[in-house]
């Protein structure tokens, strides 16, 4: 559906003599990426400059940024092309400079919070964000080691599983993935019952879902 950052997450490097730290956040709202630039500010105040950009919302209808004093086009939009560049929404990008004493010039601060934003990105995790059904499968416990092995070898997660008259487990599946109801069809002969309990947005790398 879209991309998106996993978690927060922080990274720096040094470019003559000043300090580039670059600080990545999922968030849900402009007003929460307001919070997190906010906090970042509040945490290097002494910084010589905390410059930032965000994208929110899954149509990207939000884009903002601030060169916090640096040269007008060198630092926000820089962060905020790289947030672009890497298809990114519902994401907050702060680069904090620590002033070395040498000039970059304007070339060589685009450069710089470039590198910034991506290490930030980068430290963050990016991820996919799909739309699951969590399914509840209930069936007789003739088929339980049958389709605890499918589930096994094809890497699904049992959220919750309940033993009573007959067995009912509950997973997540890809919204639109007809492939399990079949199978499951198949290995029961019909029998197991297989209905929808919510859909969720879960963060995926590589096509497999990433589990807290």
């Amino acid at each position: 559906m879209y991309r998106s950052l996993l978690k927060d997450g922080s990274d720096e490097f040094i470019e003559r003599k000043s300090r580039f730290i670059g600080y990545g956040f999922k968030v849900q709202s402009e007003e929460e990426a307001l919070e997190k630039i906010d906090m970042i500010k509040k945490k290097h105040r002494d910084a010589t400059h905390n410059c930032s950009a965000y994208i929110i919302g899954e149509d990207k209808m939000i884009q903002r940024y601030n060169d916090d004093g640096e040269p007008s086009g060198t630092a926000g939009v820089p962060i905020l092309e790289v947030l672009k560049k890497e298809d990114l929404t519902d994401v907050c990008v702060v680069v904090t400079r620590y002033f070395g004493g040498i000039l970059l010039g304007a070339g060589g601060l685009v450069r710089a919070y470039s590198k910034g934003a991506k290490i930030a990105v980068d430290s963050s995790v990016i991820v996919d964000m799909e739309e699951y059904e969590r399914l509840s499968v209930n069936y007789d416990y003739t088929h339980h080691g049958t389709i605890n092995n499918y589930l096994m070898n094809r890497e699904y997660r049992i959220l919750k599983e309940e033993f009573l008259e007959s067995v009912t487990l509950e997973i997540h599946n890809k919204k639109g993935d007809e492939t399990l109801a079949k199978e499951l069809m198949d290995i029961t002969a019909g029998t197991v019952k297989i209905k929808s309990i919510g859909d969720e947005i879960l963060p995926c790398k590589n096509g497999k879902i990433i589990y807290p």
